[in-house]
């Protein structure tokens, strides 16, 4: 969000930012926006994810039992009731501030920009009565194409489901089980929380899915190039990538070990925000990995350095991922499998080494994979029979990787209009004509037997039925006439 706003305020936008008074990452002080806090009484804790790390890297690699993995699905799906119900006191806070609301609505804003991951945003723009506009791959409810979209499941996989869109019968069922999965979690632990928001502050005649649905935009953080063939809709415009930009000069202590690989060139590894520690034997394996190869090798690492570090090695708090991706010498990218990170690795053609954890990065290293452009590793088998070193030589030395990415690269580059450029047009787009009411279409307001036509379908067999009785009840009084005649000349 902060690199749209960034962008935005360059074009002459003046921006406001909701935040909570314990918000994690937005702060006071910035030119390119200001500030509006909320105050709230509980934030959630930076440090969820390590008991959950910690337990999903145990059943990976078999040291846990059928329990321990319930444990776990219980587990995320606390956490996630938790996020929601915390953002969702953030709504009522804000929505029962008096003196706030009549500020907003009073600054006479042209629309609300938000993240529909979370629902707070979406409320307010109802509240505001303003155009609302997405910056968005997921909602509160999943992947947002399932929101908006047609969304045919014996093609189109299931976040969480690891299937591609090619698919067996049984990977079919499978990914019909996901569906459900995600829609009980909806239903059950996530719409429940807004919709008493909306009860308690609207009424209950305005439901909150029906404002989810009803966005004029969705800007869509993902391109064909990524993301497998499907069904979209007028108003959704594909921005994969728009953070990407060229390489910019890297710190000269970096540029020096960079070039000192050689011919060799570098790997780079990260495992993004939240996964900065693996356990200590799976990082020994991996630092014993790596220094088998002829490579230099900058490893985005905290916690203790591993003992058998090798000198081709360099561990840092934090790298300038998209310069280093940019830079020449680049040869692989070890990583999680976070939306961003491989966007920008398409954008750089730079092939990727996958190491997966939870949510949507097996699904998103998946869709490298099958464009021959990426290589998958579980958490389980990091450590191995040298899987890892096998793996890191084998994308290395065949270079139908490297070209495999470097055509995604050369996919994605070749547009009329750079994605930021897009964004930044439809955003100016909604502004000047006050929403988009034109490309957003009305089905969600329908119930699911008329979206399905399921009424239409009763309504006609029911005709069928009515038109074809008598002719049922004709032949058979026709039969039993002649069978009639029949024994009486007997």
């Amino acid at each position: 969000m902060d690199i749209m706003i960034k962008a935005l305020h360059s074009e002459g936008h003046s921006v406001d930012v909701v935040r909570t008074n314990q918000s994690w990452y937005i702060q006071d002080g910035f030119q390119h926006y200001k500030t509006i806090t909320v105050p709230v009484v509980e934030a959630f804790n930076h440090d969820f994810i390590k008991p959950i790390l910690e337990k999903i890297i145990a059943i990976e690699r078999g040291e846990s039992s059928f329990l321990s993995f319930a444990s776990l699905q219980l587990e995320m799906f606390d956490a996630m009731f938790n996020m929601h119900r915390i953002i969702t006191n953030m709504a009522r806070s804000m929505l029962k501030d008096e003196d706030l609301m009549n500020r907003l609505k009073e600054h006479d804003y042209d629309l609300v920009f938000t993240d529909p991951a979370w629902g707070a945003g979406i409320i307010l723009a109802h509240a505001l009565k303003l155009p609302l506009v997405y910056n968005v791959r997921w909602i509160t409810s999943g992947e947002g194409h399932l929101a908006i979209a047609p969304s045919p499941l014996s093609y189109i996989p299931l976040t969480g489901s690891g299937l591609s869109d090619k698919m067996s019968f049984i990977q079919r069922f499978q990914n019909l089980l996901f569906y459900f999965i995600w829609q009980a979690q909806d239903a059950f632990l996530i719409n429940p929380q807004y919709q008493a928001v909306c009860d308690e502050v609207f009424g209950p005649q305005v439901r909150y899915r029906h404002l989810l649905q009803g966005a004029d935009l969705w800007l869509m953080r993902a391109d064909f190039v990524f993301e497998f063939p499907r069904p979209t809709m007028p108003n959704v415009i594909y921005v994969g990538g728009f953070q990407c930009k060229p390489a910019k000069p890297l710190p000269e202590d970096l540029e020096e070990f960079v070039q000192s690989s050689g011919e060799h060139g570098v790997i780079i590894m990260s495992l993004g925000t939240f996964v900065s520690e693996l356990p200590a034997d799976m990082t020994s394996k991996i630092a014993a990995a790596f220094a088998k190869v002829p490579q230099k090798v900058i490893w985005r690492h905290k916690g203790n350095k591993p003992a058998n570090l090798g000198n081709n090695t360099l561990l840092v708090d934090w790298m300038p991922q998209n310069d280093l991706l940019g830079h020449p010498q680049i040869k692989l990218f070890v990583a999680h499998g976070g939306t961003n990170g491989l966007q920008e690795a398409i954008y750089h053609g730079v092939p990727v080494v996958g190491l997966p954890v939870f949510f949507d990065q097996y699904d998103n290293l998946l869709r490298l994979k099958e464009r021959g452009a990426a290589k998958i590793l579980t958490l389980a088998t990091v450590d191995k029979d040298e899987n890892f070193l096998l793996t890191l030589k084998e994308v290395l030395s065949d270079p139908s990787y490297r070209m495999n990415m470097q055509r995604l690269s050369r996919l994605h580059r070749d547009t009329p209009m750079k994605p930021m450029d897009s964004a930044l047009f439809w955003i100016d787009f909604v502004m000047r004509h006050k929403g988009a009411a034109h490309l957003r279409t009305e089905s969600y307001k329908m119930p699911w037997y008329s979206y399905h036509s399921f009424d239409v379908i009763l309504f006609l067999s029911g005709v069928l039925l009515v038109l074809l009785l008598p002719v049922f009840m004709l032949i058979r009084c026709l039969c039993t006439a002649v069978s009639k005649n029949k024994v009486k000349r007997d």
